[in-house]
């Protein structure tokens, strides 16, 4: 059995994050190294899917509440422009293998997104 991701832990309080938003199945926290005036992370609760690709493919309903989840946390804390980014594999920079997507606005610096 594999052991929960760092994002598994914070969702059951082992590790203490303020949850910026939710909804039953994906919930916000900021970035704890952000590449940009805000950074948040919008994660599906489920850690089943490594990758926006296995998600897509497993769950397109999730994906798609995903990215709505992500539009309403832009509205709330970037005035609406945002970049939204999901790394795939550790080529990507992908570090953690629970699937999650980037929120980024602000002013952004180009060299800094390959987290």
């Amino acid at each position: 059995m594999t052991e929960p991701s760092i994002f598994t832990r914070i969702l059951t309080g082992e590790i203490p994050s303020e949850i910026l938003a939710q909804t039953d199945n994906v919930f916000v926290i900021r970035d704890i190294a952000p590449k940009a005036p805000v950074h948040l992370l919008v994660i599906p609760k489920t850690p089943r899917y490594r990758d926006v690709v296995e998600l897509a493919a497993g769950d397109p309903a999730l994906l798609a509440e995903v990215v709505s989840v992500a539009n309403k946390a832009a509205a709330e804390h970037a005035r609406g422009d945002f970049r939204l980014v999901f790394n795939t594999g550790a080529g990507a920079g992908q570090t953690i293998y629970h699937v999650h997507a980037h929120v980024l606005a602000g002013d952004l610096d180009e060299a800094s997104l390959g987290a």
